[in-house]
């Protein structure tokens, strides 16, 4: 694709996000259902941010969640629902001079090189530029007629002739114009049709009236699809894991199964990791070289730091922090902690609100007791601690370097550095108490 040339005029780009999604089944506005654990109008502002100077965001009353999301780009408020030509009328009084794209938010994976081409094909001299594609099944889409260098109209499939029908060219719905004309042919928009509405793609006949060029320029289905439903945010979620799981392995992550490993839109990779099958990364989560993640383990806002060994079947979340060559083994869950160089989990364990040492050892079963049902406690375990098995840790509490707790012990109160801490109940074996219990019993029975 061609690169937009320079412009003394800033570019603005509108975003419509004020559709109700009703299609979508939900409470939750259609543009903050998530794609790769990122919603998709941050996806979609994301790729803006990086072509155009200016974004404003077009939402719908009571739209609170979209404007927190959209922020720091301002918001206007579509009223009335009247259509996609009115949404973008509302953003109209802040155009400014240069080119203006209308996009919209539930078509979220259009990439830069596409927006970019988009400008270059408006900037060299048509009025009026507008994305296009050739999907496999062009379906129900509206379809291009005329050239892509030269567009005649836009038809909508239900309005289309047979012959029509026929055309693969469909539109993608993005629009791009010099923004007096945006504004002035959004103004002069109609709505005489069976719905009602104030058409977006009615700004085709207009330019073409004004005797401007309508240009296309022609995308991959894949970044252009609109997502309306619940099966279509499916089918978008798995083109961006296969986009991320590519780029991963490019950038030196070797994947067992990559299919059945799923990422985020921000998940950051080293090199020289390896990940097996089954694990799932969600949001905030940074894994440095030379890591190792096993099977079936589960990641959200942590970070894992060079070296270390993570599963199978661990749990981190938000706040781990996982020390140089740190193992977190089967079944460990760490929460809002800090594994320090060379400590281990290798086993069925609670770590939460803690601070673990270097070359610290906390055995199977053992726990942190960090919340009292009000509030969190943290506890602190300073370096080459040893922590028996079945240690239930009450913060806050704070055990010393190179203390020793024996397996099964209840702490409660502060361990010495160098001590060994015994706090469990004392063991009382009675001779022959079984054999006679037995007995007993099987009397009771006759």
């Amino acid at each position: 694709m061609s690169v937009a040339p320079p412009s003394a005029l800033p570019t603005t780009a509108v975003v419509l996000a004020a559709g109700f999604g009703t299609r979508m089944k939900s409470a939750l506005p259609k543009t903050l259902h998530p794609i790769a654990g990122r919603p998709m109008l941050r996806h979609l502002l994301a790729t803006c941010e990086a072509v155009f100077d200016r974004i404003i965001v077009v939402v719908g009353p009571g739209m609170d969640a979209v404007r927190k999301l959209a922020a720091p780009h301002p918001c206007v408020e579509q009223t009335e629902r009247l259509g996609t030509a009115h949404a973008a009328l509302q953003a109209a009084s802040q155009f400014g001079d240069g080119d203006v794209a209308v996009l919209y938010a539930d078509n979220p994976l259009i990439s830069e090189a596409t927006l970019r081409a988009l400008l270059a094909r408006r900037q060299s001299g048509a009025g009026l530029a507008l994305l296009a594609m050739r999907p496999a099944e062009p379906a129900r889409y509206g379809r291009v007629i005329g050239r892509e260098d030269n567009v005649e109209r836009i038809v909508e499939f239900k309005d289309a002739t047979a012959a029509e029908r026929e055309v693969g060219l469909c539109n993608a719905g993005v629009l791009c114009a010099p923004a007096a004309d945006m504004a002035r042919w959004l103004a002069a928009v109609h709505n005489t049709n069976a719905a009602g509405e104030y058409y977006l793609t009615d700004l085709v006949g207009l330019a073409r009236a004004d005797g401007q060029r309508v240009a296309a320029v022609l995308g991959a289905e894949e970044e252009l699809r609109g997502i309306n439903s619940r099966a279509e945010l499916a089918v978008a979620e798995a083109t961006v894991q296969q986009s991320l799981r590519r780029r991963a392995m490019d950038a030196g992550v070797t994947m067992t199964a990559p299919d059945t490993v799923f990422l985020c839109a921000d998940t950051s990779f080293g090199q020289d990791i390896s990940i097996a099958p089954n694990v799932i990364f969600g949001p905030g989560v940074t894994i440095e070289s030379n890591v190792e993640i096993r099977a079936f383990s589960h990641l959200e806002g942590c970070l894992v730091r060079s070296g270390a060994i993570i599963g199978p079947f661990a749990r981190l979340r938000p706040g781990a922090d996982i020390g140089e060559d740190a193992h977190v083994g089967n079944f460990v869950e760490v929460k809002a902690a800090t594994l320090g160089r060379g400590a281990k989990a290798n086993h069925l364990a609670y770590i939460g609100d803690a601070t673990i040492g270097a070359r610290t050892n906390v055995g199977a079963g053992t726990i942190t007791c960090n919340y009292d049902g009000f509030a969190k406690h943290r506890t602190t375990i300073g370096d080459d601690v040893f922590v028996g098995s079945n240690s239930t840790l009450v913060a806050p509490v704070e055990i010393g370097t190179g203390a020793f707790v024996t397996a099964g012990s209840v702490i409660t109160d502060d361990v010495e550095p160098d001590a060994m801490a015994f706090g469990r109940a004392r063991q009382d074996a009675r001779p022959g108490r079984a054999a006679a219990f037995r007995a007993a019993r099987r009397k009771s029975k006759d």
